[in-house]
């Protein structure tokens, strides 16, 4: 099979800022086609149990694209299986185009958000780990316990948010750490409805 070419790196968005990406023209089937690939791309690769195959999913939006990926998942509420996904996709892409920024903001947030910190992984707080822990987080979606990857992630985001507000500027600051908070809640959120078998 061969690979289709690489598409340009479409403008990452701070994960904080969700509103006004992917679009509708015919609601139900694209909720229906939210929902199902979400799932397929879930089961598939925890089914697969190949290295190769997960290394494929985990760079999805590096082959397909970011925009893509938006149109099918990001009109979803948060607190499903694609709003989730869209989520780590987009916080993995974020993480690899901006290490440095994101690794000085979650090095700011580490003294107020420990415990968060322990549960993100990222030691020390560089860009070549926040790389690292970006990838590591998708490979648990796919390999590992997808309740935890999710923990995993919003506990990274709670530590970026923490330093953010400790590093803001201004008002716009303050509100994308609030954003960012959000983004954690509702990927803890998540983490539950997956192990009450109810995150669809």
């Amino acid at each position: 099979m061969s690979v289709p070419q690489r598409p340009h790196r479409p403008v990452v968005r701070d994960p904080g800022v969700l509103e006004g990406l992917g679009g509708a023209s015919d609601p139900i089937a694209e909720l229906h086609a939210a929902h199902e690939s979400a799932a397929t791309l879930v089961h598939a690769g925890r089914a697969a149990g190949d290295p190769a195959v997960t290394a494929r999913l985990v760079a999805l939006v590096d082959e397909i694209g970011l925009a893509t990926v938006a149109d099918l998942w990001a009109a979803r509420p948060a607190r499903s299986l694609p709003g989730a996904l869209w989520r780590l996709y987009l916080l993995r892409e974020w993480m690899r185009t901006d290490p440095a920024g994101v690794a000085r903001e979650y090095a700011a947030g580490v003294r107020f958000a420990e415990p968060d910190h322990v549960v993100a992984g990222v030691e020390p707080p560089g860009p070549d780990e926040v790389r690292r822990v970006a990838d590591a987080i998708l490979r648990g979606v796919f390999r590992g316990d997808l309740a935890v990857a999710l923990e995993r992630a919003a506990a990274f985001c709670q530590v970026v948010a923490s330093g953010r507000g400790d590093l803001a500027r201004g008002v716009p600051d303050l509100d994308r750490a609030g954003r960012l908070q959000q983004v954690a809640r509702d990927l803890t959120a998540c983490a539950r409805l997956w192990r009450s078998g109810a995150l669809h």
